[in-house]
């Protein structure tokens, strides 16, 4: 079970729930109080950390979603290319990081402690004599690279993935188009489930990004009445959109609810199923047991074995081992058949 879900778009989602929670764990309860209080109460290392780490984990959260997009996009639009090895998809997500390393890397090295009225704050000082030309393209790079770009990629890759399944024919004779069918299917509502993913991120970090370009032409802006109340709104919208992922996931799609499920079984009022195991063992099976299907589609395009084999499948007394066993058996068939 464990090697079926170690697939290349598992990964990166991975990385993904583990830099959302990063971001929860660091980043959203200390600037919380920071915005709240207006005061800084922990330190000058920690604030280089506040300004480095938790900063990170937002670049790979959102590179990570647009890794998924790209992702999808080659499996979907070019099924037939080999896909990335988990060796190489460890190296991306690496990669993925040394780079929200390298752009958050310039907050922490000009990161300081600052005695303002008595008050003590946190900010980031840049350098006097060119510091806001710098604070501005450092700026205009960040929101080009960690908001526009991201956004591009996602909408393109999204909008062909979208255009390619929703026009796409049934090829084959009734047997195969019932599971090209439920393959296209399955492919839409992953399909949907991250456009509304990308749609949240979009509109949760738009007033963030615009809020610092505004600060950087007009300085003037940070000392308005209310203006702390509205970083606080905007910075709390930024943040929220790592807690939207997992409801959406957990609305939209079945298996994340199964292995939800199976990974939290130890919890007393959380109960997984055997129906739980097949669907992510086989996402397809339990809708084929509940069709009761007079064919089985063979896992060579074309071959198709009559009458009901299913009748095979284990009761939820059986072991699954047994699943693993009938799979082999199908596949071995196949091959002897072609």
């Amino acid at each position: 079970l464990k090697l079926l879900m170690r697939t290349v778009t598992n990964y990166f989602i991975v990385n993904l729930a583990l830099s959302d929670l990063l971001i929860a764990a660091f980043n959203t309860l200390f600037n919380f109080i920071y915005a709240s209080h207006n005061v800084w109460y922990f330190g000058k290392e920690f604030c280089r950390f506040q300004n480095f780490f938790p900063i990170t984990a937002m670049f790979v959260s959102i590179y990570s979603m647009t890794a998924i997009a790209a992702d999808r996009y080659m499996a979907i639009i070019y099924p037939f290319k080999p896909k990335l090895s988990a060796v190489s998809t460890k190296v991306i997500i690496g990669i993925i990081w040394l780079v929200a390393f390298g752009l958050a890397f310039p907050q922490c090295f000009y990161a300081e402690i600052m005695i303002d009225n008595g008050m003590t704050k946190c900010i980031v000082a840049w350098p006097d004599d060119v510091g806001r030309k710098h604070q501005l393209m450092y700026q205009i790079i960040v929101i080009a690279l960690i908001y526009l770009l991201p956004l591009i990629v996602m909408f393109v890759a999204y909008s062909i993935i979208g255009i390619t399944l929703w026009s796409s024919t049934v090829p084959g004779d009734h047997t195969n188009r019932i599971y090209y069918h439920r393959q296209v299917t399955a492919k839409k509502k992953f399909v949907r489930t991250m456009v509304i993913v990308v749609i949240t991120f979009a509109v949760c970090w738009l007033p963030y990004h615009l809020y610092f370009i505004l600060g950087s032409f007009r300085e003037d802006i940070y000392q308005q009445k209310y203006i702390q109340q509205v970083y606080l709104a905007v910075f709390l919208l930024a943040m929220s959109s790592t807690m939207y992922n997992p409801v959406i996931y957990c609305c939209l799609n079945q298996r994340f609810r199964s292995g939800f499920r199976l990974a939290f079984q130890w919890c007393p009022c959380i109960k997984a199923t055997e129906g739980d195991k097949l669907k992510l063992i086989y996402p397809s099976t339990s809708q084929l047991i509940r069709n009761q299907p007079s064919v089985f589609i063979g896992f060579r395009a074309g071959w198709t074995f009559s009458a009901n084999p299913f009748l095979l499948l284990p009761t939820k007394k059986c072991r699954f081992e047994s699943i693993k066993i009938y799979q082999k058996i199908m596949w071995l068939l196949s091959n002897c058949l072609s």
